[in-house]
């Protein structure tokens, strides 16, 4: 403890990042930042801007690369992605990803994280690649390497069969789709790894807004995991797991 306070007197560390280290998390006047989820759980925390204002979220984001070294923000809007760059410094690393509504940002000091294991993240449909973007980003930001495959709902079986290889090469897949949320199903019963499936809100009339699209996969005949509708976080994290699990079996392995 006498070093962290020696840290805060030197100017070596602020106040908010030596919090962080003392309690775990980090107070700010937008609620309090969980800078030890990463460390206690394997999930990096994110800040879901939904619901706070563009200020909140930006201040929120400063004290993540302030205590962590970085920031990933979801579900954002234009406001609050120019809020959460203004609110930086300079030498941060600032990327949106405008589709999957995702900011992240690095320290210039950050060490990203790398693991030898693939997540193939794949679409039924274009519409679907929002949801399936901010999974992406979870999972690559867990250390993965992801293999994005686009538009292979089962209207049409023939693109999905034309590209089993890389799908079967993953170590883990993700598979967002809206409607009747078959595609999931249809990938797991082809596939000997694990599969996440994504339900997601684009369906429309009996069942829309992601219904049918979750009791779908919730009743597959094949073996999968369901999240939530439009969970891509979750689906992206829970991949990231079993790709740090997958990647610790090989090292031991060697």
């Amino acid at each position: 403890m006498r070093d962290i306070l020696d840290a805060v007197a030197s100017g070596e560390l602020s106040p908010a990042a030596a919090e962080a280290r003392l309690r775990g998390y980090a107070t700010t006047g937008a609620g309090r930042f969980d800078a030890a989820r990463e460390t206690r759980r394997g999930v990096p925390e994110a800040i879901l801007a939904d619901g706070k204002s563009p200020t909140e979220t930006a201040d929120l984001a400063a004290t993540s690369v302030e205590t962590v070294g970085r920031a990933i923000v979801t579900r954002v809007d234009d406001e609050t992605a120019a809020a959460v760059r203004q609110g930086l410094p300079d030498e941060v690393d600032v990327e949106r990803d405008e589709r999957a509504r995702t900011v992240v940002a690095h320290a210039p000091d950050f060490d990203p994280p790398a693991l030898d294991a693939t997540v193939a993240v794949v679409t039924a449909g274009t519409s679907d690649a929002p949801v399936a973007g901010e999974a992406s980003v979870i999972a690559r930001e867990m250390g993965a390497t992801v293999e994005w495959i686009e538009d292979v709902g089962v209207a049409h079986l023939g693109r999905v069969v034309d590209v089993l290889d890389p799908i079967r090469a993953a170590d883990v897949v993700v598979v967002a789709a809206g409607r009747e949320g078959a595609l999931p199903t249809v990938v797991a019963g082809l596939v000997d790894t694990p599969v996440i499936g994504v339900p997601v809100s684009t369906g429309y009339g009996f069942g829309g807004e992601g219904e049918a699209a979750l009791a779908g996969m919730l009743q597959s005949c094949t073996v999968l995991s369901t999240v939530n509708v439009d969970a891509g976080f979750v689906a992206g994290a829970q991949a990231g797991l079993i790709a740090r699990a997958v990647d610790g079996g090989q090292s031991r392995a060697e």
